[in-house]
């Protein structure tokens, strides 16, 4: 398994759009379907762009087999990372490696945070994902993504419009000014039976924990199974008034969840 871009390669970020094309970049896009943008951003970015996998999601590994398919296709590769944060569920990691499996010539990353587990409880005390959440995500996502996307011009997500309210205007390209790179979300306009069609055509396993009431999978600490009726992002930081991660940060403001 690859462990890093190119050695000691920062991105010269050459390969990032102008500001004033991205939006009829975007809509142009929007009539060239989900693989149709991937394609485009690997001939556009080559080895510049890189998504993001939390395999939580069926979004996810959408995007993950749609974009292996278009790399063999073209010949181009870019790399795949995922955050762990050192708090998700045993499934998942084991889940992570079984998908893994499936494509054994992947450029992936498993993206750490710069403490340990451990290091984080002697600096900041036990259960920090409790007391002060937006502090634990800054450490263990927000600060390890923004590391890793130091090295890239170009992130995909798997962002849909239909997900939540603050989703519904997601550009299929956008400047993403917090992290310094162009994102795109090839899955913008794709409603959820669009991505559970993919999954039973291309025989996509997903997370175990999907099946057992789980909508919106992130750390153990801090999810939760989701009632019927429930918002599939109920079960996140239960309890609180925080209901974003923070990754999804669009001109300093948290607009789009993780």
């Amino acid at each position: 398994m690859s462990k890093s871009p190119a050695a000691g390669r920062q991105a010269i970020k050459s390969v990032l759009l102008e500001e004033e094309e991205i939006p009829s970049i975007s809509r142009r896009l929007e009539e060239a379907g989900a693989e149709g943008v991937i394609r485009w951003a690997l001939e556009r970015y080559g080895e510049e762009l890189t998504l993001s996998v939390s395999f939580g999601g069926a979004e996810g590994m959408v995007l993950l087999d749609m974009l292996v398919r278009q790399m063999e296709r073209t010949g181009i590769d870019a790399w795949v990372y995922t955050l762990d944060t050192g708090f998700l569920f045993e499934a998942t990691v084991e889940y992570r490696e079984r998908v893994l499996a499936r494509y054994p010539n992947l450029k992936f990353k498993v993206v750490e945070p710069r403490l340990t587990v451990e290091e984080q409880v002697r600096k900041y005390g036990p259960e920090l994902w409790s007391c002060v959440p937006d502090l634990c995500c800054q450490a263990r996502k927000i600060e390890p993504q923004q590391r890793w996307l130091g090295d890239f011009s170009a992130w995909m997500t798997g962002i849909r419009r239909d997900q939540t309210a603050a989703r519904s205007d997601t550009p299929v390209v956008e400047r993403d000014e917090f992290f310094r790179v162009d994102k795109i979300a090839p899955l913008a306009g794709w409603s959820k039976g669009d991505v559970d069609r993919y999954v039973e055509e291309h025989g996509l396993e997903l997370n175990p924990l999907l099946s057992q009431g789980y909508r919106s999978i992130g750390c153990e600490p801090c999810t939760r199974p989701v009632a019927e009726g429930e918002d599939y992002r109920a079960g996140r930081w239960s309890g609180s008034d925080k209901v974003e991660c923070g990754l999804h940060i669009v001109n300093g403001k948290v607009g789009r969840t993780s």
